[in-house]
This record gives C-alpha cells, structure tokens and sequence, in this order.
C-alpha cells in the first residue's frame, strides 16, 4: 500500500507518557494470541541472503513459517512457542542481526529503497545508512530513544521523507543535506552523525520537560524550540550547518517490475510466506532490501532484461506482485483475526475477498480489526474497521475532503460504502 505523508511536526500531540515503551524486540517478546511476536529491526530494510535464510530457519523453526513485514522495512515473526527468546536471539546473532542488545529495539531507520540501483536520486545513501546504524549502536545516549522513534534516510527523491520520520536527512546535492528537525542544511559527510545529535538533542528536550515523550510529534514544543535545540545541539557536537528550507516534493514508493538494476515486487498485505521467501532469495545476489511500503527490492546488477522478465513471471507464480496496476498496491490492513485478541474481524480474509473495491476506489483502502488501526497508513486513504456490532465502518481520510462515515454489514456492501463516501 503506497502513498506519500506529510512531515513528523512537533508540538501536534504533546502528552505525557506514565509507562514505559512496551514496543517488541528480538529480546522482548509480546504475547499475541497466535504465540509470541518478535520485531527484528532491519535498517533500512537491508538484508543479506545469509541473514534472510536465517531469519526463514527461525520462522520455520520457532513461528508460524512465514515473515511479516512492517510499515518500516523491518520483519515480525509471529506464532513463536514459548520459551523460545533465548535461542531466537541467538539464531540472530549468528546472523549478525543483533550486533548490539542494548540498542536492538532502537535501529528504526527507513531508506531509499531504490538508491544507487535506478539513477534517480541525488546520491546513494547507503554509507549514510551503515554510518547512522553503526553511530546509533555506538552511542550511549541513544539507549534511551523509544522503539517507535523514526529515522529516515533520503536520497533526495522523495520517497522516505514523506513517512512522517522524528528526524529526517534528505540529499541535497552531492555535498549537502538537509536535516529535520532543525531545518537546516549540513555537509554530507556530517549527515549520520547531524541525525543523531537531532535525536540526543530529542533526548535532551523529553527529559527536561518531563513528559517521557516517545517521538518528537508528543513534544511540547514549537516547532522553532526544537530547532533552536536542535542547532545548538549540532554546534555543541561541532557540526557546521546553516538554516534552509525544506527540499520540495515527496513520492511514493518504488512500482512493481524491473527497475533500473533492481526488481521490485509488492507483498500483498505484508506476509510472506516460506516458498515466497525462498524464491525471492534465490533471485537476489547478496541481498534484499524490504520497503516501508510492505515490497521488496531485489538488487540485480549486470543481468539482462529477459532474465529479469523470467525472474519476475517466476515471482508472481509465487504469489508475489510485479504488476503496478495490482489492486494489492491500494489494500493493507491489520494482523486482524486470530492473531490479535482486540481485533473483532479476520479483516485479512475479508480484503482478500472485497479486492475489487480497490481498484475502483479513488483511494487505498486500509482495513483494522478495531478502533486503533495499527499500522494505518498517513496521506489519504479510506480506513475499513471492524465494527462492534459485525461488519465494517468506512470512513475517509483525504484533505479537503467531508469526512463521513457508513456502515457496510458484510465485504460485499463495500464497493457500494465507498461510493457513498466518496462521491
């Protein structure tokens, strides 16, 4: 499901926190109704071959067998056995995928998936995103950020700025980009480091004012505050910068099929299942990169356009999408039924069946088993929730738009809910 979103601002929901983050991990299970749940944080959503064949034994062995992937690029293996977080974390190890425990739940950077495969973009931004993870795992201070804290690496195009990240770099040229929050312009060489000194700067502010905030959109500060903290935080730490506006223009995410020296596939709804996986790392040379955007980016320089074209018509047997006018790009939802005790629908198997409603909405739909819509998109989309007394509630987030809402009792009544919505 891919859309772009607007900018993380401060300010917009300051509150205090009175527990503490009880985000997933690796090495803090949640207990789901389907068995545990492990979060394993892929930064940027890079992964070896050897890593993701690990992280298939894993799922196979402790879980369900398949892997989830998350709104950030990142993977959950769901349905784990009990007892199984001591030999979990240390399959992950051995694959270099915990290279420091005390920060495991802290490595939530998303990054240009298509950067240095497509010719688009300013710069390839992968050495920012291996310096940023290795200077976040080094840095004490960072312990102290929230598992739901965001870092987004751009490489000038667009497509990860608009994911509402708590601090963003963008690519500006081939020596400069800009930094948020802060608002300001750094060398690029600086760009890892200016990113997480806006982030101890963060640290700084939720500390002093006391709310425990876990995101810079709960701080109680304006916008020009932050900045000021921000900037002041970057001459303390020796980083020259000078005040510059925002880059314009965000984008979506990468369209199914070959792209410039990557394929790309979309996974309906996120799951991937043990075959799929194992076509997918079969394809790919060294490794995999998983998108925001619930796809996968297989990086294939120097092969030819009809191996690229069998590789992909071998994909979608699979199960996997590489046609970009799939309905799947405008369907996500919630882990819904069984999974989920608060969910009140199986809202995977009842988007599956309404699939058609996609393509003749003029916007993605996101179904959720309940009220909180977990992993619901930003940008407009129509929101399907379960509701209390069976069926589903739809309602429209677009701006500029009448908000409305209207019932459908069953999948079937939703091609008819969204024309009531949005026309």
């Amino acid at each position: 499901m891919s859309m772009a979103a607007s900018h993380s601002s401060s300010q917009a929901t300051a509150l205090s926190r009175a527990r503490g983050d009880a985000c997933p991990g690796t090495l803090r299970l949640h207990a789901a109704d389907d068995g545990a749940l492990a979060r394993v944080r892929l930064p940027g959503g890079v992964l070896t071959t050897g890593q993701a064949r690990a992280l298939a034994e894993a799922a196979r062995e402790l879980g369900d067998g398949d892997l989830h992937l998350t709104s950030r690029g990142n993977v959950q293996l769901r349905g784990l056995r009990d007892g199984c977080g001591a030999l979990l974390a240390r399959l992950l190890d051995a694959a270099g995928l915990l290279p420091s425990r005390e920060h495991e739940r802290v490595r939530n950077i998303v990054a240009s998936p298509l950067s240095g495969l497509d010719g688009d973009g300013v710069r390839d931004v992968r050495p920012w995103l291996t310096a940023l993870d290795a200077a976040l795992c080094a840095s004490g201070a960072a312990r102290g950020l929230s598992g739901r804290f965001l870092f987004a690496v751009d490489d000038g195009r667009g497509d990860v700025s608009g994911l509402g990240a708590d601090v963003t770099v963008r690519a500006t040229g081939a020596d400069s980009a800009w930094l948020a929050p802060g608002s300001v312009r750094v060398a690029a060489a600086e760009a890892p480091r200016a990113a997480l000194a806006a982030a101890e700067a963060f640290l700084d502010a939720a500390r002093s004012h006391g709310t425990g905030a876990w995101r810079v959109d709960e701080l109680a500060l304006s916008e020009d505050e932050l900045a000021h903290l921000v900037r002041r935080r970057l001459t303390a730490v020796g980083i020259g910068h000078e005040e510059g506006a925002e880059p314009a223009g965000t984008v979506g995410g990468p369209a199914p099929g070959a792209v410039g020296d990557a394929l790309s596939l979309h996974v309906p709804l996120g799951r991937l299942t043990a075959r799929q996986w194992e076509e997918l790392t079969s394809v790919a040379g060294t490794e995999l990169r998983l998108t925001p955007w619930r796809g996968v980016v297989v990086p294939v320089p120097g092969t030819t356009a009809a191996w690229a074209a069998d590789s992909l018509a071998r994909l979608e047997a699979a199960g996997l999408v590489a046609d970009p006018a799939s309905p799947w790009l405008r369907v996500g939802a919630c882990i819904g039924r069984p999974g989920c005790a608060k969910s009140r629908a199986d809202v995977r198997r009842d988007a599956a069946r309404a699939l058609a409603a996609a393509d003749d909405s003029e916007f993605p739909l996101y179904w959720s088993g309940c009220e909180r819509r977990c992993g619901h998109p930003r940008g407009d989309h129509v929101d399907v929730v379960a509701a209390p007394e069976g069926g589903y509630r739809l309602s429209l987030t677009a701006a500029g738009r009448r908000s409305r809402t209207v019932p459908a009792g069953d999948p079937a009544q939703i091609p008819a809910a969204l024309a009531a919505i949005t026309t």
